[in-house]
């Protein structure tokens, strides 16, 4: 456990960058800090590995002081990646990961080896080993970053928004991963970003800092949504935090109705009514393909390479928030229900799932989901 206790830091020109911080962060779980900028949650972060030395206060990580180790000791013994991943560029990828076992006596060759396990772990092919930096690309960068880190096998590690550089697509992967691993490895992350949405899918608490270093709320996510602290924590996490709320309730009660397929191959034709415009192609198992507007269509076969479904699916142990999702983003208006094997159920409309919202906010307590 990570504890800070009355922790300050006020730069020599006045600048409180942090105020009195006081918090425990638990073992084998991840905290996220979020806030706007300059409100401290970096300066936080590093005064963790004394890479800034507090002011005031101590920082303390399983009931040691963190200034009675030596500042490069306790380096070695914590991980920690940053934004770009921090490379060194002259370096291979290899050398790279192996760059803290090295340090702390582990022969060349015995840490090469490790880091093609752990290149192997973060989804890196062995064929990169051998190259440098600059010829990957900054997902592979970040990955890399994140192999380092783990290189020493640290309990804790500290994580300066290690995605903010990289593109919606490869971020989105980077954090499943990152989710991926702590769920293999448990362990403990202090986790920094000014993303709300990157905080709730994988903080399992989140302390959200205000201007001038305050802790303005630290909460599990789904309290966090549903209850506030005050005025300045309801508008850091946005006026749709009623929406980012539905991620934790399980999406339960819906109206699944049966929906019409067209097996992939098949032809459409063109619909018969106004109702029938969109038809859900599914493959010889049963498992939707897409859906194929059969709007002014002639009478030709469904291939593969026309067929949309991305963001439409709707499987067990999804939330409500997936499922209303899903069923804004279909171009019928339909989210389709998937089975365990992944074969359609049915499907669902907003209206559907909205119902189903109400229905379950008057319930005593909401289900949480089972994944976010």
């Amino acid at each position: 456990m990570i504890r800070f206790d009355a922790v300050s830091k006020v730069y020599p020109d006045g600048t409180a960058a942090v105020a009195d911080l006081s918090m425990d962060i638990p073992a084998g779980k991840i905290t996220v800090f979020v806030g706007p900028s300059g409100c401290g949650k970096t300066t936080s972060l590093r005064m963790i590995n004394r890479m800034i030395e507090p002011t005031a206060g101590s920082v303390w990580i399983d009931g040691v002081d963190t200034r009675s180790v030596d500042a490069p000791k306790l380096r070695r013994g914590i991980g920690y990646v940053i934004q770009n991943a921090g490379l060194f560029p002259h370096r291979t990828i290899s050398d790279n990961i192996a760059t803290v076992p090295v340090l702390q006596g582990a022969s060349r060759r015995e840490s090469r080896r490790a880091a093609l396990d752990l290149m192997a772990r973060v989804g890196l092919g062995a064929e990169l080993a051998e190259r440098y930096p600059a010829q990957l690309s900054g997902g592979q960068q970040q990955r890399v970053g994140v192999a380092r880190a783990l290189a020493s096998d640290p309990p804790v590690m500290l994580m300066d928004e290690p995605f903010s550089a990289v593109d919606p697509v490869v971020r989105t992967q980077l954090q499943e991963e990152f989710l991926r691993l702590q769920n293999d490895l448990g362990k403990t992350i202090v986790f920094v970003t000014h993303d709300i949405d990157e905080a709730v899918k994988l903080g399992d608490r989140i302390a959200v800092f205000a201007v001038g270093g305050r802790l303005a709320q630290v909460a599990a996510p789904a309290d966090l949504l549903h209850q506030p602290a005050d005025d300045f924590v309801a508008d850091f996490v946005g006026r749709d935090r009623g929406f980012r709320a539905l991620s934790f309730t399980e999406a339960q009660g819906l109206d699944v109705r049966p929906e019409p397929t067209l097996r992939l191959g098949d032809s459409a034709g063109p619909p018969d009514g106004a109702d029938d415009r969109w038809l859900l192609v599914v493959d010889d198992d049963g498992r939707p393909r897409g859906w194929i507007d059969r709007q002014d269509r002639a009478e030709q076969q469904v291939t593969a390479g026309e067929l949309r479904l991305g963001g439409t699916l709707v499987s067990e142990g999804s939330s409500m928030r997936t499922a209303l999702d899903a069923a804004l983003s279909s171009p019928s208006g339909r989210g389709v229900v998937v089975d365990a094997n992944g074969a359609v159920k049915g499907t669902v409309t907003a209206a559907g799932v909205m119902s189903a919202i109400d229905a379950a906010a008057r319930e005593p307590a909401a289900v949480p989901a089972e994944s976010r």
